[in-house]
């Protein structure tokens, strides 16, 4: 399936170029709405469409588009408020895609999209899978207070459940796999999220504030400055003090 990006930032561009084609999409990739309205030797299957853009609106772009061609659009923009999706899909946007999200995400809503037009149901590839946080260590684990079954994907403190959303799981499973390690703030995003997750990490900071909440206790994940974080049980000695 062929997709054309228009997408003037290669720092988002680049990395959702390549996870894309990992899933098995041809990606044209043009910096500008000129460019993007040019015409090309292959036609797209569908079009990715930042509203950002250096020479025109992203909005201006979708029109000229919609008034050409029945080519599905996708919005994936910064822009985030409900006027601007609004607008954006009564110019004829098929879908409209907030930042951030996760290559997983905008993959369900290609599919999603070209369902709705009537083309046939495209199947990506499946990419080679990294062990996801839940596979490295297998069945219950207790640490401390705490205790973690990955098969059923529930928590208990002190013998009570803890309620956590799913992502939150697997945070909290991803910290537990080598408890007192320190995992960087980018290792968790790839692991955790996706590997060509786009929007910022400030994501992984809210989801450890809730689990801290939900924990009772902030000791449970500590902060290495400029690093990442761990998981410690409150009140044990950290490993290099046991150690000494």
């Amino acid at each position: 399936m062929r997709l054309l990006l228009i997408e003037d930032d290669d720092r988002i561009a680049g990395p959702l170029t390549e996870g894309l084609g990992r899933y098995g999409f041809t990606v044209d990739h043009v910096r500008t709405g000129t460019d993007g309205l040019s015409d090309t030797t292959a036609a797209p299957d569908l079009v990715l469409l930042d509203l950002g853009l250096p020479d025109m609106d992203g909005l201006d772009v979708c029109r000229s588009l919609r008034a050409r061609s029945a080519v599905p659009i996708i919005m994936i923009t910064a822009r985030g408020e409900e006027a601007d999706r609004i607008v954006g899909l009564e110019l004829g946007a098929d879908d409209y895609l907030a930042k951030p999200f996760g290559v997983r995400e905008l993959i369900a809503r290609i599919r999603a999209v070209t369902r709705r037009a009537g083309a046939p149901a495209y199947t990506p590839a499946e990419p080679s899978e990294r062990p996801g946080p839940h596979q490295a260590t297998s069945g219950a684990q207790a640490l401390g207070p705490l205790a973690l079954n990955r098969r059923t994907r529930e928590v208990h403190l002190n013998g009570r459940q803890v309620a956590l959303t799913p992502r939150e799981f697997d945070l909290l499973a991803f910290l537990a796999n080598d408890p007192g390690t320190v995992y960087s703030r980018q290792r968790i995003m790839d692991t955790v999220w996706d590997p060509h997750f786009f929007g910022p990490t400030k994501t992984l900071d809210a989801h450890v504030a809730a689990l801290r909440r939900k924990l009772g206790d902030p000791r449970w994940i500590t902060t290495a400055r400029g690093v990442g974080f761990r998981l410690t049980v409150p009140g044990e000695p950290a490993a290099s003090e046991a150690a000494g």
